[in-house]
């Protein structure tokens, strides 16, 4: 039997929920027309990034083309297998880990420096220019980077070969048979080319410093250097964490273009040069597999997922503010 008290709770659940309602309701008309700018990119969304989700089913099916992926035979982590039972297995994640991991640290540093340098030019016109000269690079097609770097590493024609060892009394190198120096070559490319991007970024975070503090420090007799440690650093620390993160999630994917098109797929490189996702793809091109190069895909995926979720975890202990979720 219904006691008052408890038909009075549910009338009061009743009404909190009808003014609930009634909020969201008003919030809809009130910023209709925001929401209804933000449907495109909704649909975007979904149909970009949601609806390919289901392809994950291809990485535990051996893809029959007449029988379509539904109709494909299930044969769990056998895909897998490609990755973790050859003997170039530990080669392509060491590599794939030691460049990406070098890459966030190097560029982080660099592009944090460049853009302390970038916000001492006062001049409006000579810091717009610096700016693009800067990001430049990152709009370049890795293809031309690449016959930009066969152009200077060229054995007969190139022009370290030609102009520069000659100078100091070296005889030429053969670059692309050389494996000894990719590790070198693959990360001053990587740098030229992604340093401008995130210095933009912390030139941004920089800018928006209140320059008071750098007023009541100078004052105080705190140098550039000082100010730097004291100030800069720790104000833009958020945003070093976030690419920071964002970087660690992707440490187990590659940029193609620099390991594929920069040594020109050459043979004698691999050792060297060789990372998961041009690994895969030198096997989908072989095999035509493509439940193979799908379980790779999601193994990236996972153990990014992953990573990012550690990382955050460990800045969060830290520091709360900083935490990316």
């Amino acid at each position: 039997m219904e006691t008052p008290q408890i038909a009075q709770a549910v009338r009061a659940g009743e009404r909190k929920e009808s003014g609930r309602l009634n909020f969201i309701l008003r919030k809809l008309k009130r910023y209709r027309a925001l929401f209804l700018m933000i449907i495109p990119g909704m649909i975007y969304l979904i149909i970009n990034n949601y609806l390919p989700m289901f392809g994950v089913v291809i990485a535990f099916k051996d893809i029959n083309y007449a029988k379509g992926i539904l109709g494909s035979d299930w044969i769990g982590f056998k895909n897998f297998e490609y990755l973790f039972e050859t003997k170039d297995a530990w080669i392509i994640t060491r590599n794939t880990i030691l460049y990406n991991g070098a890459f966030i640290v190097i560029n982080t540093v660099l592009a944090i420096a460049v853009a302390i340098l970038l916000n001492e030019v006062k001049k409006k016109l000579a810091s717009r220019f610096y700016q693009s000269a800067i990001l430049l690079p990152y709009l370049i097609s890795m293809v031309v980077v690449g016959y930009l770097g066969l152009s200077l590493l060229n054995v007969e024609s190139g022009f370290i070969n030609k102009q520069l060892l000659p100078l100091l009394g070296m005889d030429p190198i053969a670059w692309y048979t050389e494996a000894k120096y990719w590790p070198y070559i693959l990360a001053i490319v990587n740098i030229w080319k992604n340093v401008g991007y995130l210095c933009i970024i912390y030139l941004a975070s920089i800018i928006g410093i209140d320059h008071e503090y750098y007023e009541a420090a100078t004052i105080d007799g705190a140098n550039k250097w000082h100010q730097i440690r004291s100030i800069t650093v720790p104000l833009i620390m958020p945003t070093i964490t976030i690419m920071t993160l964002l970087a660690i999630g992707r440490i187990f994917y590659s940029d193609f273009g620099l390991f594929y098109q920069v040594p020109l797929n050459s043979g004698p490189l691999q050792p060297t040069t060789d990372v998961i996702d041009t690994y895969v793809y030198r096997g989908l091109m072989t095999l035509g597999d493509i439940g193979m190069s799908s379980a790779a895909g999601l193994y990236q995926s996972l153990v990014g997922f992953v990573l990012v979720l550690a990382a955050n975890y460990a800045v969060s202990r830290k520091n709360r503010d900083q935490a990316l979720f």
